[in-house]
């Protein structure tokens, strides 16, 4: 068990501390010096692989944040388990932990840690022109594009676009390719914390064929599919799943 932690340690970066799958909520975390436990003063990130949490797993990665890991086999119902339901009652990833507050919801907590590491440059900070466009990209997807997508997955039958809270599945599409159309990024050459959240939605819901494969879709994932941070969080987040697979067989 020790060698498998160790192989999964090697593809974490040595200067930042990650956290593994040890026992228990507030579990050790793994580092390049030894050992370190888990404080209210560093992100605690509640994670899963193969999951919507992954691309909170990128956003850290591309803020080269310190945080600890507490992570949960999905299929093995341990998000549903009574521990993990006192931090959030929804049972839902991601999660994140952070001075003795809670966020959840993927916008929520990406607005949060970009806006907590400035260095990064992954947010417009307050006043700049693309502060208000940002904020707009990160609402749209919580509250028009995971809707829509999950509507469509389900086969729900469609709304009336005059009461539908996104209008219509085209719609929203519509939207997203006008807005990358340009390129290459949602606002240009200005790459952000709401690229990621984006990027690696459609790659995920194209995959399953639920969004069509437009070709400026296509095109931007594949641009951001090839970062560094993406790739080593990709890694990441296979060698998690791995784990959970070897536990179980």
């Amino acid at each position: 068990m020790h060698r498998l932690l160790e192989r999964i340690a090697d593809l974490y970066t040595p200067v930042r501390l990650r956290g593994l799958l040890m026992d228990g909520l507030y579990q050790t975390a793994l580092h390049d010096k030894g050992i370190a436990r888990m404080n209210t003063s560093r992100i605690t990130f509640h994670h899963a692989p193969n999951s919507r949490s992954g691309s909170t797993l990128m956003l850290l990665e591309e803020l080269g944040a310190q945080y600890d890991m507490h992570v949960m086999d999905l299929t093995r119902g341990e998000q549903r388990e009574p521990t993990y339901l006192r931090v959030n009652p929804m049972g839902k990833v991601p999660a994140i932990e952070h001075l003795g507050g809670l966020v959840t919801e993927r916008p929520a907590i990406f607005a949060y840690l970009a806006d907590l590491h400035p260095e990064a440059k992954l947010a417009p900070a307050i006043g700049e022109p693309l502060r208000g466009p940002y904020l707009r990209w990160l609402s749209f997807y919580g509250s028009c594009f995971e809707p829509a997508v999950m509507d469509r997955f389900m086969k729900n039958p469609a709304a009336p676009v005059s009461t539908c809270p996104y209008g219509s599945f085209d719609m929203v599409m519509d939207q997203v390719e006008a807005q990358l159309t340009a390129g290459p990024w949602l606002f240009g050459d200005r790459f952000t914390a709401a690229d990621i959240l984006w990027a690696s939605s459609l790659d995920w819901t194209m995959k399953f064929g639920i969004v069509p494969r437009r070709d400026v879709f296509e095109a931007y994932v594949a641009r951001f599919m090839v970062r560094p941070a993406i790739v080593r969080a990709v890694a990441q987040d296979a060698a998690l799943a791995r784990s959970h697979a070897l536990a179980a067989a």
